[in-house]
């Protein structure tokens, strides 16, 4: 394989790299230009990020190029469990306060409180707080189910009312969190999470997606192939006006 491939599907486009190392790198450097345009032309960017593993080197390789006035960007995240406390090292708040919020400084993060007992209004709070201004960007990994944040496809809309939603999170899923060592037992992981839903996700001016390793390249397939549909999430991806979708050599092996 070339070092990198690039290609489009529908709208979307995919760029196809031989290591993670290589993909976290072209990803963060295409962020990187697009948030300096943003901050070019206008006095603050709106960024919703995501957590899990795919996140780790982007995340890294971003924050290393030190060019982008965090100060001047407001972040929010995708989901969290519902009933965890934010210093949970399962939490998504911890992830993003330990890997972002503390090396960064931006300008806000706003948080979905998990450990909330009234779920709805922590959604509408939310919602209030994501439609103050429009959102630059948005970044995503894939489930291995095709979930975008938490919209499985049992729950995922493309034309959901809601920006906010509690959801019942699949088996599937939360078995992932135990097998990454998230969690001891699938008795641990939480049921139900908050998450954003897809309609809110593709208001976003630009989207980067990221999917990594072998345990991704049948959903990828199945993304990029068959019918634009809920039964994956992801697929929805191929009509939005920008976005592109970052692919390592495991993750692409079916394509």
């Amino acid at each position: 394989m070339k070092s990198e491939h690039q290609f489009k599907v529908d709208t979307l486009s995919v760029y196809i790299s031989k290591t993670e190392k290589d993909l976290a790198k072209k990803s963060a450097e295409i962020t990187q230009k697009h948030l300096l345009k943003v901050l070019e032309e206008k006095e603050e960017a709106r960024v919703i990020l995501a957590t899990g593993n795919s996140q780790l080197q982007f995340l890294d390789a971003l924050i290393a190029t030190q060019k982008i006035d965090w100060n001047r960007i407001t972040l929010f995240h995708l989901d969290e469990y519902l009933g965890i406390n934010k210093k949970h090292q399962a939490s998504f708040c911890h992830y993003l306060q330990n890997r972002v919020e503390k090396r960064v400084y931006p300008k806000q993060f706003h948080y979905i409180q998990g450990n909330t007992l009234e779920p709805v209004e922590e959604c509408d709070r939310y919602t209030e707080l994501l439609q103050e201004k429009p959102i630059d960007l948005c970044c995503l990994g894939i489930g291995i189910n095709g979930h975008l944040a938490f919209n499985e496809p049992a729950v995922a809309r493309f034309d959901d009312s809601y920006w906010v939603k509690l959801v019942r999170l699949e088996e599937e899923t939360r078995q992932v969190q135990v097998n990454q060592g998230h969690f001891s037992h699938l008795n641990e992981v939480p049921k139900y999470a908050i998450t954003l839903t897809i309609p809110m996700i593709l208001l976003s001016r630009k989207i980067i997606c990221l999917a990594l390793g072998r345990n991704k390249a049948k959903i990828v397939k199945t993304m990029l192939k068959k019918h634009i549909n809920t039964h994956c999430p992801a697929s929805i991806l191929r009509k939005h006006s920008d976005a592109d979708l970052f692919l390592e050599r495991n993750s692409a092996h079916l394509l």
